[in-house]
């Protein structure tokens, strides 16, 4: 119903940035909420930041004041912009759909992922 395809992935180095996006296609109908999640190396699979169609963008406690998420609905896009890297960072970056308007959990369709590897 819904394809998700990341890009932007790479090599960061501590301090610098890097910028995800994900590319939705297929039915609009399941990215009523959009967003990013990562799992690092041994690490549970965490919520990096969320944004629903309209607005209200939602970070991770980890990343705030230093990842911004944003959304174009008309290019059906959803960014991620990381800035002030740490190495705690690295990690596959998933771009998420649901089509619920508001849930704790995850939503039903997920990208493969992109690999985000920050060190010196």
């Amino acid at each position: 119903q819904v394809q998700l395809v990341e890009s932007g992935g790479g090599r960061g180095q501590p301090g610098g940035s890097l910028r995800l996006s994900c590319t939705a296609s297929g039915s609009a109908f399941g990215t009523n909420v959009m967003g990013w999640y990562r799992q690092g190396p041994g690490k549970q699979r965490e919520l990096v930041a969320r944004m629903a169609r309209g607005g209200s963008p939602y970070y991770g406690d980890s990343v705030k004041g230093r990842f911004t998420i944003s959304r174009d609905n008309a290019k059906r896009t959803i960014d991620l912009q990381m800035n002030n890297l740490k190495p705690e960072d690295t990690a596959v970056y998933y771009c998420n759909a649901d089509w619920r308007t508001s849930s704790p959990t995850p939503g039903d369709y997920w990208g493969r992922g992109t690999q985000v590897t920050v060190s010196s």
